[in-house]
């Protein structure tokens, strides 16, 4: 009962810090597009948030586990809280460069979150249960990203109703709570390692761990090329819609996706004596390989509203299972002693491809428009299919004889 409290403890508070992070996100996209901000800039405005990402990621396993996970769960959850205060300062004040110090705060606070909740689930896990382990990360990751996706949709109902200022105050103002409740119940010896990692350590030695984050370099590159700045953009300026569509729309499309991702181990695990591995990480992301290039030819001949969202709804559901498999391969293939360091490792390419995906996404739009950005996406998602091919066999995938 202990590991089944510690987990809901991690769950709840990684949901917290999830819907103030998809509602930032929205209020930030739409409040400056608002301003009259051109694509490329609202990009930049997330360029520390992904930089900082990669840094956090790279330095946050090492961190976790010299120190602890719960201890680097609740420093994500302050700096938050201190992202959150830094916009609430006057219109007057919110200047390019203060909104962008703001973000990498916030991009620190987000990785180091993420990092601590995914590699708390290792250590809540019996070893070697790795069904149980498959389930657990899925769920976890899974309501994630469903309440991103509420977040997204709380984001445009803040700024409707509230405006930019109010609403961040009101989310600092909550997370706050969360961080007061987190300090005094989350476990304090959480993922320490028992050797104190040396700094060097922080780079994988591992070939599984490499390979696997180069793949999800390019999953997550795939992904942001069009959703960042590209889609939330088009919608509002092409296609004339209000905040309100526009954040129930991309809520709609990540809660979606997120429910397809928790309930991924019922159709992609089956044999519980051979979890997925390497085949169902190539496999599935070739799968989702020719969705965004059939968007973009099917938009050169049919309304684009319609071929948005039928095409958008099919890539969330396969892109749920992609990454539903790599949240669960980089756990599985992780050492348990200092989780921290591989997972970390791992979530730097992570925020990696969320980088290049950003840029590309406000710099090739405002080039070349929505159709080239899925293009490109198309290109990505092959390349993260060829390189899972180099994945080494799973450990449970070998013949029972061997």
């Amino acid at each position: 009962m202990t590991g089944l409290r510690q987990y809901a403890l991690v769950t709840g508070n990684y949901w917290a810090f999830t819907l103030t992070d998809g509602a930032l996100r929205m209020l930030v996209v739409l409040h400056f597009h608002q301003l009259g901000y051109a694509p490329l800039q609202i990009a930049l405005l997330f360029l520390f948030y992904e930089i900082f990402g990669v840094l956090t990621n790279l330095v946050g396993g090492w961190l976790g586990a010299r120190i602890g996970l719960n201890r680097t769960m609740n420093i994500g959850l302050g700096l938050q809280i201190v992202a959150l205060a830094v916009l609430a300062a006057p219109t007057a004040w919110l200047t390019v460069p203060l909104v962008m110090t703001a973000q990498a705060l916030s991009g620190v606070a987000k990785d180091l979150n993420k990092m601590s909740a995914k590699s708390s689930v290792k250590l809540l896990v019996a070893d070697g249960a790795q069904g149980t382990l498959y389930r657990w990360v899925a769920a976890l990751t899974g309501s994630k990203n469903a309440l991103k996706g509420v977040g997204f949709f709380l984001g445009g109902a803040l700024l409707g109703g509230l405006g930019f200022r109010a609403a961040v105050l009101a989310m600092a103002v909550a997370l706050a709570l969360v961080w007061l409740a987190s300090l005094a119940l989350l476990r304090a010896d959480l993922g320490r390692a028992r050797a104190a990692p040396r700094f060097r350590q922080m780079l994988s030695q591992s070939r599984a761990i490499n390979v696997l984050s180069a793949a999800r370099l390019f999953l997550f590159g795939a992904r942001d090329v069009w959703f960042v700045v590209a889609l939330p953009v088009f919608l509002a300026g092409a296609l004339g819609w209000d905040h309100w569509r526009v954040g129930a729309f991309l809520a709609a499309w990540v809660i979606g996706y997120g429910i397809v991702q928790a309930a991924a181990p019922r159709f992609t695990g089956r044999d519980r004596r051979q979890p997925p591995g390497r085949g169902a990480a190539a496999g599935w992301a070739a799968a989702l390989s020719g969705v965004p290039a059939a968007i973009a030819l099917a938009m050169q001949a049919w309304p684009p509203q319609p071929v948005l969202i039928g095409g958008l709804a099919l890539f969330g559901v396969l892109f749920a299972v992609n990454s539903a498999l790599h949240s669960y391969l980089i756990v599985s293939y992780a050492r348990e002693d200092g989780v921290s360091l591989d997972v970390g490792f791992y979530y730097m390419a992570n925020a990696m491809g969320r980088l290049l995906g950003t840029v590309l996404s406000g710099w090739v739009y405002q080039a070349a428009g929505l159709a080239a950005c899925l293009w490109i996406s198309a290109v990505f998602v092959t390349a993260a299919a060829l390189i899972a091919l180099a994945l080494p066999p799973h450990a449970r995938e070998r013949p029972a004889a061997a």
